[in-house]
């Protein structure tokens, strides 16, 4: 069947419950207004929600510093809150993800409580330790520039802990057997609440062997085996959504040579290479970057995304295409974070400029992987510069034009809504893009269900067609006996292009545009000749749209060898 592993031809949507809709009036938008906005998500098309950290947590690192795993924080309702919204999901066929983070708690966890008051604790393990502070501890730090070490001294303890992040995360001692036994329970709690897997925060993190003496870390990659048997044990079909960013060669350790390790990674390195190729025009990176990480196992899949609730980590690429993307897309120092990324959100980042917009978005749902998209990049929703670090991009959905964007009653919610300025909630809202059917929203529902019919993408193979201008980009996925193909102009000016469809014999002599009627046929040479507008795009079906009556019911390419099914 065409949906035994979901994941392959899902729509991701990530969303933060306290920025979504506040049903209670408290300025912090809870479950029950998540719930009420159900029916907004099912018609945008999305298969997938990823909810990031709603346990309960000071709240220090936007949830990430978690202090109680088994437990929904009361500014975001209750257990019964989340059975309901989880209910509601499932009436709709929208499937689940939280966040899953376990490299560390927060410092107001009862397990790190009862490991500083005792030595003798049974939680003391739990944590890593050193008597006296590491030499190496103004090394690693996850947040350079804001954060000065990765090991503190904790006066109750009498001891430094680590803490690859903040000072008021301290690192779980994941090597120990008996946290990965919570880990495991932790797991089990949710999916028996309804979710179908976990996104799990900083993996390369999670994994590495940790203490005072370790000047390398050592990737533990047995434990993602064991988190994987034990979630398909419980629940066959769940996932894991690894964030590892690794470079390409580390891809299989992640996966499993076997398949037996992350059902998914998100695909960092081609998320770099695609803001060089929007920011220089030049896709020959992209390409590369693509080719690079095209090993995978067959069950495995790629999350592929434009931009995300972190920064935009640009460390992957060469000095001077981090340059060019600097240049382009965050030039101001206000802009910039940690010394390596931007954290702007992608409308202000791109100008505003529809044409951009429409292209990345293109992109982003055209190349291998699976789609992954922000709340709120939909309807092209700006930041808050003046927020610190990363929060100027997480500010409060814009609904419509009532008093804080619709997103609440209160006059304070906790985070600002972006009320001035082309981005202010008066400008750029649901309701208005609503009914306007030429609106960001309206276009993002129709490639959205486009998406979802071209299989193809999240389940086949792919080729890159050569071209001779490094402006156009054009990508080929074959599945099934069916085909399809994508063309990209990345540059301001318009391109003729002229190229072959790759196919033996005439199979690839015709291309039907799946959005508009300007179809393609080849010349006696077999080659298509296209003009491209600026940012121009052109999803093909290669053939003809009785395509699903030749698809075939397994893919006839590998199973007979040959290079395409002609």
């Amino acid at each position: 069947m065409i949906d035994d592993l979901w994941y392959k031809n899902a729509i991701i949507y990530c969303l933060s419950v306290g920025t979504y809709m506040d049903a209670d009036g408290d300025g912090i938008g809870d479950f029950k207004g998540l719930l009420r906005r159900l029916d907004y998500l099912h018609g945008l098309g999305i298969t997938t929600i990823w909810l990031m950290p709603f346990q309960t947590s000071p709240g220090r690192d936007d949830g990430y510093d978690i202090a109680d795993y088994y437990s929904v924080d009361p500014r975001y309702g209750t257990l019964g809150d989340f059975v309901e919204f989880a209910h509601g999901c499932k009436q709709r066929g929208i499937r689940i993800i939280i966040d899953l983070v376990v490299n560390h708690t927060s410092d107001q966890h009862h397990w790190f409580k009862e490991a500083r008051r005792d030595k003798n604790s049974p939680y003391r393990d739990w944590y890593v330790w050193s008597d006296k502070k590491p030499a190496n501890a103004n090394k690693g730090m996850v947040f350079p520039g804001v954060q000065k070490s990765t090991w503190t001294r904790d006066k109750e303890a009498g001891a430094y802990y680590f803490h690859r992040f903040y000072d008021f995360q301290p690192d779980l001692n994941t090597s120990n057997p008996r946290v990965q036994a919570e880990i495991l329970k932790i797991m089990g709690f949710w999916i028996q609440l309804g979710v179908s897997g976990f996104r799990m925060d900083a993996v390369p993190f999670v994994i590495a062997t940790k203490g005072a003496k370790v000047n390398k870390p050592v990737e533990q990659y047995d434990m993602l085996r064991t988190f994987r048997e034990f979630l398909q044990w419980r629940e066959g079909d769940a996932i894991i959504l690894a964030e590892a960013n690794v470079l390409p060669g580390s891809d299989m350790d992640y996966f499993g040579k076997a398949a037996d390790r992350m059902h998914m990674m998100f695909n960092f390195h081609v998320n770099q290479h695609l803001f060089y190729a929007l920011a220089s025009g030049d896709s020959r990176p992209l390409a590369k970057a693509l080719k690079a990480t095209k090993p995978r196992p067959a069950s495995a899949q790629w999350g592929l995304f434009l931009r995300n609730h972190d920064e935009l980590d640009l460390g992957r690429l060469t000095k001077a295409q981090r340059e060019a993307v600097f240049k382009a897309f965050g030039p101001d120092k206000d802009m910039q974070l940690y010394d390596r990324g931007i954290r702007r959100r992608l409308a202000p980042m791109l100008g505003g400029d529809r044409r951009r917009l429409e292209l990345a978005y293109s992109l982003m749902c055209t190349l291998p992987g699976t789609p992954v998209i922000r709340y709120g990049d939909e309807i092209a929703m700006g930041d808050d510069l003046s927020l610190p670090e990363r929060n100027c991009a997480r500010t409060p959905m814009q609904w419509s034009t009532e008093p804080q964007g619709g997103f609440t009653k209160s006059d304070r919610p906790a985070t600002p809504v972006i009320d001035k300025g082309p981005y202010g909630y008066e400008h750029v809202n649901v309701a208005k893009q609503r009914r306007d059917p030429n609106s960001m929203l309206n276009w993002t529902e129709r490639i959205v269900r486009m998406r979802k019919e071209v299989p193809e993408i999240g389940w086949g193979d792919f080729a890159i067609i050569p071209t001779r201008d490094p402006a156009v980009f054009i990508i080929r996925y074959d599945w099934r006996n069916n085909s399809v193909l994508f063309v990209h102009n990345l540059d301001e000016m318009p391109r003729e292009i002229a190229f072959s469809a790759g196919l033996p014999d005439d199979a690839g002599a015709h291309l039907i545009n799946l959005l508009a009627e300007d179809h393609s046929h080849a010349d006696k040479r077999g080659q298509h000749r296209v003009v491209l507008e600026p940012y121009g795009y052109r999803w093909y079906r290669v053939g003809g749209l009785d395509y699903l009556l030749k698809r075939s019911e397994v893919d006839e390419r590998n199973a007979k060898g040959k290079k395409h099914p002609a």
